[in-house]
Order: C-alpha cells, then sequence, then structure tokens
C-alpha cells in the first residue's frame, strides 16, 4: 500500500475515533441521568449512592506553602564563662605563668595580667576562694556584658567581682576583655507582704498538708492517697528526713481557715514546715494548691514542678 493511501486512511479514520468517543460520553451521560431519576423516585437514600457512585473528576489540591517558623533569638549569657575565669584567675600567680590554672585563664583572658598572692601562710584565709558564683549579668551595646560574680573565702568574708566580657550572638565564643574590678555587692531589695494572708489553725486542712509533705519527704505512706483525682506526683527518692512537722500554714482564701467547703472550692496555702535527719533541723517551705472532695482536703498541685498534669479535673 503505498504511503499517500495510508495517510487519507488514517485521516478518514480520526473523525470516526472521535466521533464514538463523543457517543460514548453521551451515552454515560444519558446513564447517570437514568440512575439519578430513578434514585428521585427511590427515595433520598438511593439519591445519596447514585451521587456517590456518579464520576466526578477530582482536581488535585495545589500544596500549600509552608508557613515560616519563627523563633526567639537567643541571647547568650556568659555568666558561666566570667564565673569559671575568676575562680581560676583567683587561683593563679604570675609567679607560675606555666601552672595549669595561669595557662587556663590566660587562655580566657589573654590580655589580663595574672595576680601575685602572698604565701599561703601570710595570706590566710583569703589565699584562695571556696566558691564563685555568676550572681548577675548586664548585656551592654556591642556585643559587650558586665558579670558580676562572688567569691566566697572560708572565713566567711564574700567579694564581688565585675567581669568585662564580649559575646558573639550565637553564644560559641567569649572573652574576657580587662581585669575583673572588686565592686560592691547587689542590694538587698524589700520584700513584699506576703500575700498569704489567713492563718489557718489546726485542723483538718493543716492535717492534710503535713499528712502530705511527711509522705512526701520521709515515705510515710504513699503520697497518691492525698492527692485530688487526676493529680500524678512522685515522692523524694530516696526519702531526705525522717520526720516532718508542721509549724504554720497561711492561705490567700478565707475558705481554707474554716470547716471543710463545698466540693471543688480550691484554696492555696504557704506551709511552713520543720524537717528533721541525721543532720539536723531543716526549716522548708512549700506552696500548694488544695480541692475539696468528699469532706476532705486533697492536694492538687505542689509548686515545684512535680506535677506532671497541670493540676486536678
Amino acid at each position: 500500500m503505498s504511503p499517500g493511501k495510508q495517510a487519507s486512511e488514517r485521516e478518514a479514520a480520526a473523525p470516526m475515533a472521535a466521533g464514538a468517543r463523543l457517543e460514548s460520553m453521551r451515552r454515560r451521560v444519558r446513564l447517570s441521568r437514568l440512575v439519578v431519576l430513578s434514585a428521585l423516585a427511590a427515595g433520598p437514600v438511593a439519591l445519596c449512592v447514585a451521587v456517590a457512585s456518579t464520576p466526578t473528576t477530582v482536581q488535585a489540591a495545589t500544596p500549600s506553602k509552608p508557613a515560616g517558623v519563627r523563633t526567639a533569638a537567643v541571647v547568650a549569657d556568659p555568666g558561666g564563662y566570667a564565673q569559671l575565669f575568676v575562680s581560676v584567675w583567683l587561683r593563679s600567680s604570675a609567679d607560675d605563668a606555666t601552672g595549669a590554672q595561669a595557662r587556663l585563664a590566660q587562655s580566657m583572658a589573654p590580655d589580663v595580667e595574672l595576680p601575685v598572692p602572698a604565701s599561703a601562710a601570710a595570706a590566710g584565709a583569703q589565699s584562695k576562694p571556696e566558691s564563685v558564683t555568676a550572681v548577675r549579668s548586664a548585656q551592654r551595646e556591642g556585643g559587650t556584658w558586665s558579670v558580676t560574680v562572688a567569691a566566697q573565702y572560708a572565713n566567711g568574708s564574700v567579694r564581688y567581682y565585675a567581669v568585662p566580657m564580649a559575646a558573639d550572638p550565637a553564644g560559641a565564643s567569649f572573652t574576657v576583655t580587662g581585669a575583673p574590678g572588686v565592686v560592691a555587692g547587689p542590694a538587698r531589695t524589700e520584700v513584699p507582704k506576703s500575700s498569704y494572708g489567713v492563718t489557718v489553725p489546726e485542723g483538718d486542712l493543716s492535717s492534710a498538708v503535713g499528712e502530705f509533705l511527711a509522705a512526701y519527704l520521709t515515705g510515710a505512706g504513699e503520697v497518691d492517697r492525698y492527692l485530688a483525682p487526676g493529680v500524678r506526683m512522685s515522692a523524694v527518692s530516696p526519702a531526705p528526713y525522717t520526720t516532718v512537722s508542721v509549724q504554720q500554714v497561711s492561705a490567700l482564701e478565707e475558705a481554707a481557715a474554716g470547716q471543710v467547703p463545698a466540693d471543688g472550692t480550691k484554696v492555696r496555702v504557704l506551709a511552713q514546715v520543720e524537717a528533721r535527719d541525721s543532720g539536723g533541723r531543716w526549716p522548708l517551705g512549700y506552696e500548694l494548691t488544695l480541692k475539696a472532695r468528699s469532706g476532705r482536703w486533697e492536694v492538687a498541685a505542689l509548686e515545684s514542678g512535680t506535677v506532671q498534669d497541670g493540676g486536678a479535673r
């Protein structure tokens, strides 16, 4: 067969194929209409089935662009670095520049001179600190900081050092930029009047507090029996004390001062207790929330980070 004849046949077949496809589509449309009309006659349920079975065209949803996640900027606090520097700097000596403390101090602050302490016998208790603690960090301009560090000595005295620092924004690198300076310690702020102004007498509430804290701190009984429904809490383990006695309980709400109120009533209290162990007596304080249920008080929260689900339901 010649190429020209083959092309003519293909051109003739194309309209026939298109017509066949069109006729097939018409038959499907007529069939769908017939199904829907039949379903209308049969009732609403059949109509739902018919519509669900009718061919539909599904268009793929265009995926939305994920929203950007914003994270809060983290400001590097060089307090720990300053604390370490003052600790090794006070224990170093320019007379022993190759010693471990001196080399560490110089690596942290290359431009800071080392001290020249007197002999241990002459310096006495002021020779080396027993502990060093960062107590305040203040950020300055241009990535600079001033960190106040407290050095405590064996005789009970404390010296405060202000340490100039530089830190990169990511907190990956720090440098002590100058020699520490001895400064006055932080002033003691005024303590606001306690908001726990209701005195709770001996009775159901103070007993509930005492029994709970005894179980919590000494292992005397199960903690769960003193908790409100929905609260989960673990006792301190191993138990640090042998006995716990309540010294005073104060509350925010007047309801804590009387008989156990209606179910669901909540009160917040501050309990001052005395705990004892083989090492002595220890005054401790706890803030608790208690909830009334079935004529008794149950612990709904303890302000110490141990409540796992945020309180009672």
